[in-house]
């Protein structure tokens, strides 16, 4: 009961130990900086910014190829 008692105790101890370095890393990294709008403006550009983007590109793109092809149809049409 004793040796049960000391293991207990032991393994209670060394969580209390990780949470509290836990709660210290968490501080660190929601602690306000100067680069703290970098860090958030990288983050928008990625997860915001870029579908919107590629979006643009891809309707770019679409609209090049609907007109490159409507210029062949009309072409072909009128060579008959």
């Amino acid at each position: 009961m004793n040796t049960w008692l000391r293991v207990t105790l032991f393994v209670l101890g060394l969580t209390e130990v990780s949470l509290a370095q836990a709660a210290v890393d968490s501080y660190r990294f929601a602690h306000v900086t100067i680069s703290t709008p970098w860090y958030i403006f990288i983050f928008l550009m990625m997860g915001i910014f870029a579908p919107f983007v590629l979006m643009a590109v891809l309707a770019w793109r679409n609209a090049i190829r609907k007109s490159s092809s409507e210029t062949s149809d009309g072409n072909d049409s009128s060579a008959e």
